[in-house]
């Protein structure tokens, strides 16, 4: 006997209700609303006319019940006073700033992170009909998970790898904002502050780690120099004459910088020449 394993499914949010089931005292009241419009025509004709902008969606209460087909826009749309009311959501891109987190990483050092935060609304019914305050939800979220993430992270990892933790926080911020009806279209980390101890710390190590650099680099310079020089004298002692004309060099550079005093070399060979005589 073999068994079939299906993977499970879950059913799709209500997220509006046909206005099918308003039910027969709900039809009266609709039915009376029309009559009155009817009777106070052209008057009442603009208290059913709406507009919404182009970047507005409006969602339509029939005696608490949203009607069928959801956001109603941009444009105009008709209404049945009495009855009928409507919420409008903006449906552009929103900008808020993550306020600063005291948060201990994973190798136990205290920073405060901030970051900031751009979404929109990406389906107007369901942050109308499944969530109170789609904006304040979306804040308070955001800070969690800042401090979700980083809790993870060890310090290192929050000054180098920004952009990773930014779109790890995107992509938890949008996952858990998705019955919300809310589409998270970045996240950046904006200043890491340190204390000011662990900041004369690492300012003392990465002074100390120039200074191990710079002497390192001194002693290759005095080893490139040194064969330099060996490879000079060679050179000199296979011509002698090759000596005298930097001696002659020499006494050149040292007229030009307006001496008083210049001394000259004089070969020793000279004054073995004149004890002899």
């Amino acid at each position: 006997m073999s068994y079939e394993v299906r993977p499970y499914i879950p059913p799709p949010l209500r997220c509006f209700v046909a206005d099918s089931d308003i039910g027969l005292c709900g039809w009266l009241l609709v039915g009376l609303s029309l009559l009155l419009v009817l009777c106070t025509l052209p008057l009442s004709i603009w208290m059913c006319i709406k507009i919404v902008k182009e970047y507005e969606r409006a969602i339509i209460f029939r005696l608490g019940r949203i009607l069928r087909g959801g956001a109603k826009g941009p444009g105009l749309f008709f209404i049945v006073p009495c009855t009928d009311s409507f919420i409008n959501v903006d449906m552009r891109t929103i900008t808020f700033d993550i306020p600063p987190q005291e948060v201990l990483t994973k190798d136990s050092v205290t920073v405060s992170v901030d970051g900031v935060v751009y979404y929109r609304v990406q389906n107007a019914t369901l942050a109308v009909a499944n969530i109170t305050n789609a904006d304040a939800a979306t804040r308070l979220l955001a800070q969690t998970t800042l401090r979700n993430v980083l809790g993870t992270k060890n310090l290192a990892e929050i000054l180098s790898d920004r952009e990773e933790i930014a779109h790890s926080m995107q992509s938890s911020l949008d996952d858990a904002t998705d019955d919300w009806g809310i589409k998270v279209e970045r996240v950046e980390i904006k200043d890491v502050k340190l204390p000011l101890q662990l900041q004369r710390a690492m300012a003392a190590e990465a002074e100390a780690s120039r200074e191990a650099r710079a002497k390192v680099i001194a002693a290759e310079g005095e080893m490139n120099a040194s064969r330099a020089l060996k490879e000079a004298s060679l050179v000199i002692a296979e011509s002698p004459s090759a000596l005298q004309l930097r001696y002659l060099q020499t006494l050149n550079t040292i007229a030009a910088e307006k001496n008083s005093t210049i001394i000259f070399p004089l070969p020793l060979e000279m004054m073995q020449g004149l004890i002899k005589h």
